[in-house]
């Protein structure tokens, strides 16, 4: 039978056992909560709901319409009929989570007896140019003015005119027989074509929501058409490039900066809205094209087939070097002047036809232009020629490529329609807001599928950190894109697309932030494997002390209380 213990060693068993619950104690209630406070994942809350019903896109677009009737063109009668207003509008179901609502408000109202004096000017354009002196449509809206068939103002065989601003001019004369509902069939079958014109359509619409629908939507035309143009960016970069392969034979002289600064600065200075751009330019020698041309034993010339044209990219592109170390898009327009034993080279459509501007452009990549040289008498030549480069000629056809690849596309309207040269600008108001339409559009998708792709991943890795910075460029974003939505709604079409831009800034910086790298976390099996080898040594004994002191309490309890 054991000895019984001493009174100093039950003090000091009963110190170990208090000691051993005291370490217990803290590791419990100080240290794990220290721990887990000092460890845990910092996540800042986020608008999942928002994001959510943002998923859910429904459109809806306004177009502010203003029909102006001048003298003669009504009846007393049909004055009374025809009410102050009206709204026409159609939706457009592309998928279940798809939808967009073309809205057209219209205010009818009579001529004043100033614009009646512009409209007996002698030409459109002078009645056109006049009256925009006097009224400045805002981005977006459309301004229709309808003229009797007896004015001396529209030429021969011409019943619409289509100016350089936001305005129509219209040649109808209504029956004064017709009621009130055959008054407004008739107005507008008139003007629906030159409202498609003038304004979005719904194909235009729907490519623009293109990443968030099925190609089947898309017929060919449209959908070669919408995968043409660049996607919308913040900013974009030009690069003009003179490709001279034979410089033994030829001495090229392009005078591209001033070139630029006449044709391409003012169409850039009219999409300043739209985004940034930049123009440089460059030269380079012995570059030559990827594919050999035919020779052409009937005309004396060389030919590129359409089915060579997409290797020739490869070979010039790899010496561009200008995409490699851009933030932006960049668009490349090439002269390339063929070498004098490869002269003169054309280009030949899929028909087999010769291409009339000798170019052929590349969706979402650029253009290149062949520029032959005209060496006169061969007798007579010395090397290397002096060549004077027609930058006018070079000018019109980049120009007509850059317009494709932004996305503006040349429209097509029956003979009756007369429609204004945009002139030096290269660009129309009109064409302006079309564009600003689908750029807005696109924004708009653009920025609902990061937010609900960002939403998803955040949610699916817990461990990422999401700091302030990234949840309030995912607010900021949420906001602006419902602004927008809201603006798009009451026809402010420049408002939206300025906030369509700062959503789609904001969630472009909160996707692609640093601190959003998955490589940056371990997954919680790595983090059991950092921290078991630091903590376990440390439990153990006071876990087995635990484990003793029970068993201790319970043995205590068994035995018979004793009574000296």
């Amino acid at each position: 039978m054991a000895a019984p213990m001493t009174a100093a060693a039950v003090l000091e068993a009963s110190r170990g056992k208090r000691a051993a619950l005291a370490i217990a104690l803290i590791a419990a209630l100080v240290g794990l909560p220290l721990w887990w406070k000092t460890t845990e994942t910092y996540r800042a809350a986020l608008p999942y709901s928002d994001i959510s019903q943002l998923g859910l896109l429904r459109l809806q677009l306004t177009v502010p319409i203003e029909v102006v009737f001048s003298k003669g063109t009504l009846s007393a009668e049909q004055q009374r009929r025809i009410p102050a207003s009206d709204v026409q509008q159609k939706e457009t179901v592309l998928n279940t989570h798809t939808t967009f609502n073309s809205r057209y408000e219209f205010r009818f109202r009579r001529t004043t007896f100033e614009e009646d004096d512009l409209l007996s000017l002698p030409s459109l354009a002078e009645a056109d140019e006049a009256l925009q002196q006097q009224i400045r449509g805002i981005q977006g809206s459309l301004s229709l003015f309808i003229i009797p068939e007896t004015s001396p103002l529209f030429p021969k065989g011409v019943s619409v005119y289509i100016g350089k601003h936001r305005r129509s001019l219209i040649k109808l004369t209504l029956d004064p027989s017709l009621g009130t509902e055959e008054i407004r069939n008739t107005l507008y079958s008139k003007l629906e074509r030159v409202i498609q014109t003038m304004s979005f359509t719904e194909e235009a619409i729907t490519a623009a929501l293109s990443d968030k629908i099925s190609t089947d939507r898309f017929n060919k035309d449209d959908f070669e058409n919408s995968r043409r143009a660049f996607k919308s960016s913040l900013g974009y970069e030009i690069t003009f490039t003179l490709l001279n392969p034979d410089p033994k034979s030829h001495d090229l002289n392009w005078s591209i900066s001033s070139a630029s600064e006449q044709y391409i600065q003012p169409f850039l200075d009219k999409l300043q809205p739209v985004a940034n751009f930049s123009v440089d330019s460059q030269i380079l020698y012995y570059a030559i094209l990827g594919v050999n041309p035919r020779f052409v034993k009937e005309t004396s010339s060389y030919i590129l087939n359409a089915h060579n044209l997409p290797h020739v990219i490869n070979p010039v592109e790899a010496r561009l070097g200008s995409s490699a170390a851009s933030l932006y898009p960049v668009l490349n327009f090439l002269l390339y002047v063929p070498e004098y034993f490869h002269s003169p080279l054309y280009i030949h459509d899929k028909d087999g036809k010769r291409v009339t501007s000798n170019a052929f452009h590349s969706p979402r990549w650029g253009g290149i232009m062949v520029y032959n040289v005209d060496y006169g008498n061969p007798n007579d030549l010395k090397f290397p020629v002096h060549v004077d480069i027609d930058m006018v000629k070079v000018m019109e056809v980049f120009l007509t490529q850059l317009r494709l690849l932004l996305g503006i596309s040349k429209v097509y309207v029956s003979e009756s329609y007369q429609m204004e040269n945009p002139g030096n600008d290269g660009l129309t108001d009109w064409e302006l807001d079309k564009l600003l339409w689908t750029r807005a559009v696109e924004n708009i998708a653009t920025v609902t599928t990061t937010l609900t792709s960002l939403a998803q991943l955040l949610d699916q890795i817990g461990n990422i950190v999401i700091n302030d910075n990234v949840a309030s460029e995912v607010y900021n974003s949420v906001s602006s894109v419902q602004i927008a939505l809201s603006e798009l709604e009451a026809g402010r079409l420049e408002n939206a697309f300025k906030a369509s831009k700062e959503a789609i800034t904001s969630s472009e910086k909160a996707f692609f932030d640093p601190s959003l790298l998955h490589l940056l976390y371990f997954p919680d099996d790595q983090k059991f494997a950092v921290y078991i080898p630091l903590f376990l040594p440390m439990a153990v004994p006071i876990l087995l002390s635990l484990v003793k002191i029970a068993k201790e309490y319970r043995l205590s309890k068994k035995e018979p209380n004793k009574t000296d």
